[in-house]
């Protein structure tokens, strides 16, 4: 099993989430983000003083998935959230050791 780990432009979050679905994704997790990397923030004005927002806001959706699955999970992803502009993410992906539902008591691939 493989966990990935996309930091996405908000607006591009519904997309990415149908995209999924489409391939048979049915659960992931959300969260509301801020963050940097080369695309470095930018200036604002209020009030007629000029600040820098060092922090932009991201989405992080977290996925858990079976290996067979990987490959055309990424590849939704890539093609959804491209917008080919500076600042559009990335995706990581490590290895999930074992998983349990709790309710249940499923474990591995039963539970996701």
């Amino acid at each position: 099993m493989k966990k990935l780990e996309a930091v996405i432009k908000p607006f591009k979050l519904d997309d990415v989430r149908e995209a999924l679905g489409e391939i048979g994704i049915t659960g992931m997790t959300v969260q509301e983000v801020k963050g940097f990397g080369r695309q470095k923030g930018h200036t604002e004005l209020y009030r007629g003083a000029e600040y820098m927002v060092d922090f932009l806001p991201k989405v992080k959706i977290e996925v858990v998935i079976a290996d067979e699955l990987l490959d055309q999970a990424i590849e939704a992803i890539v093609d959804t959230a491209r917008t080919g502009k500076i600042g559009d993410g990335k995706i990581f992906v490590t290895d999930i050791e074992r998983v349990i539902r709790i309710r249940t008591g499923e474990e591995n691939e039963d539970a996701i």
